[in-house]
């Protein structure tokens, strides 16, 4: 992704709230260094036992993140993004479906997003323009 992007509403969180962002970013960051196989692996272990997020939950994980992390603002921090969102939701009992794919027109850039009952969260484009290649979804339990 090459656009900066920004909360759809900046907030301010308490302290407690501020701390688990940074939490989640930080853990984020980190797992973002590893290779797709491992962020898979770990997407889905921590999906397990979760309720399904809701749009709005999503929504404020991710204007959340994006309030605290200036970093998860940049034009490439689309991964570390997304996996803080859903580490977030995760610590408040829930779990977006977490997706990685391209651009589906040529130059074929990779991204990485959240979605909620099949509908990007506050993505700047249409789901219309990306081709997933997978998606890490809530899991409960059988």
């Amino acid at each position: 992704m090459s656009l900066p992007v920004l909360p759809s509403r900046p907030l301010r969180p308490r302290l407690a709230v501020r701390l688990k962002v940074r939490c989640a970013v930080g853990l984020a960051r980190l797992l973002s260094t590893r290779s797709p196989q491992h962020i898979r692996s770990v997407m889905t272990a921590l999906s397990a036992r979760t309720c399904p997020a809701d749009y709005a939950e999503a929504r404020q994980a991710r204007d959340e993140v994006l309030s605290v992390s200036p970093r998860c603002c940049g034009p490439s921090a689309c991964l570390p993004r997304s996996i803080a969102v859903a580490l977030l939701c995760r610590t408040r009992g829930t779990w977006p479906t977490w997706c990685v794919g391209v651009v589906a027109a040529p130059p074929f850039l990779a991204h990485a997003w959240i979605e909620v009952a099949g509908e990007m969260v506050d993505e700047p484009v249409d789901s219309n323009c990306y081709r997933k290649f997978f998606a890490v979804e809530p899991v409960r339990d059988p």
